[in-house]
């Protein structure tokens, strides 16, 4: 069981996980060499599946990924509450299968590097913690209240 200190400073950290490896991909310069270290490691490997150049309109989409999970990543280090961690692990989930689905159709292998850690801190932002305050077990989202 955790404490909600410890599964804070989990949330913590994927949210600078995050903003370390997602800043890369906000704007069109450094998204085009990260896709080029990409490529590289790709081809060094000798890695079957493609890394493929990207056209305007994929440039366009991975900067908006960019620029979202490092917003994303921003507000969940200010705000630093536990109940974002759930709201990440989905997210994470989601991003998971989306990449497990473009390797399944020929994208680049490199690809799962960062499938690992998705997977890795999904579940451990799914564990179960104790607050604080009133020593109550939080086993999934709390309800959510009227404002």
């Amino acid at each position: 069981m955790l404490s909600e200190t410890t599964y804070k400073t989990i949330a913590r950290t994927s949210a600078l996980y995050d903003l370390v490896v997602t800043s890369p991909f906000m704007t069109p310069w450094t998204l085009v060499l990260m896709l080029d270290v990409i490529h590289g490691v790709h081809t060094t490997l000798g890695l079957p599946g493609a890394a493929p150049t990207f056209g305007a309109i994929h440039l366009l989409f991975g900067g908006l990924l960019g620029s979202v999970v490092v917003v994303w990543s921003l507000a969940r280090l200010h705000l630093n509450l536990a109940i974002l961690g759930r709201y990440d692990a989905l997210a994470r989930f989601l991003f998971a299968a989306w990449q497990i689905f473009a390797v399944a159709n020929g994208a680049t292998p490199v690809v799962l590097i960062f499938t690992v850690f998705e997977i890795g801190f999904g579940v451990a932002q799914l564990l179960p913690y104790r607050t604080a305050s009133r020593n109550e077990l939080v086993v999934s989202a709390p309800p959510a209240v009227a404002h």
